[in-house]
């Protein structure tokens, strides 16, 4: 499928209902963490957020709550939701002894009176972690967003990147000579990256169900959020650090030079 719109909405009730079903599979697979989340996802996205203790922070995708957990520890009070009523029950199950620093809702991203009912203009952050590209409508969440946060609030998403790792993107290792030596080079082929499109793939290998993949340029993403009152504040591309430990020679942790996440900070225009 290709278009123009960032939004997909006939897909947005087969995805939720295939993130339902994938919930608890998922969570017993890397709720406790894989090497992604722990080396890449999560400090850069601490890093962006630069939250104090006590703020208030909207939790948005939080799945069965890892990073809501993690905030939290960290001093925020969290708000957090999920479209899938499995996982959000695998969060209030995971966070027991949280209960005075986060509340867990089942609420859709593309429900608008839903998201603003959980707090207009009491957040000062909002994050949501590797989930974008999971959702077949953004609009509805990035034109609320403004609504939801205080003046000097920001928002903090973390994505498969749109270039390096979609399922149009092939990685590929060569063997080449560097003066007197044989290497590898890694490096990534891609073929339709401006073509805006819904994919289905996997995330985990073994997953029982594909899942949906919203696949929007760059470009697209941030002129969108533009749109909706939101202005681009930060961007990183991290890539895992040098010198992991990996037995498959396709492993992510190789490609030393090529980032597989994207991640981005807005702010509220004009505030």
């Amino acid at each position: 499928m290709t278009g123009r719109s960032p939004d997909f909405p006939d897909y947005t009730a087969p995805a939720t209902e295939s993130w339902d079903n994938l919930a608890e599979w998922w969570d017993d697979q890397i709720g406790d963490g894989n090497p992604t989340q722990d080396l890449v996802v999560e400090p850069n996205t601490e890093k962006l957020l630069e939250l104090k203790p006590g703020e208030r922070v909207l939790d948005i995708a939080c799945g069965a709550g890892r990073f809501a957990r993690r905030m939290a520890d960290a001093g925020a009070i969290v708000t957090a939701f999920d479209h899938a009523e499995r996982f959000v029950n695998r969060a209030r199950e995971r966070s027991k002894g949280y209960e005075d620093r986060i509340s867990y809702h089942v609420v859709n991203a593309t429900d608008v009176d839903g998201m603003l009912a959980l707090g207009a203009g009491e957040f000062d952050a909002a994050v949501c972690t590797m989930a974008i590209m999971d959702m077949a409508e953004i609009t509805p969440l990035f034109s609320t967003l403004p609504k939801l946060l205080k003046p000097d609030g920001r928002f903090v998403f973390s994505i498969t990147h749109p270039v390096f790792n979609t399922e149009d993107s092939r990685p590929t290792v060569e063997r080449i000579a560097v003066g007197t030596d044989m290497v590898n080079r890694y490096a990534v082929s891609v073929a339709s990256y401006l073509e805006t499109r819904m994919e289905k793939g996997i995330g985990v290998p073994g997953q029982p169900d594909l899942q949906h993949y919203f696949h929007r340029p760059l470009g697209m993403l941030v002129n969108t959020a533009s749109d909706c009152g939101l202005v681009l504040d930060r961007l990183e591309e991290p890539a895992f650090p040098r010198g992991l430990p990996a037995d498959n020679p396709m492993a992510q942790s190789n490609f030393e030079y090529i980032p597989w996440v994207l991640l981005a900070r807005f702010r509220v225009a004009g505030r």
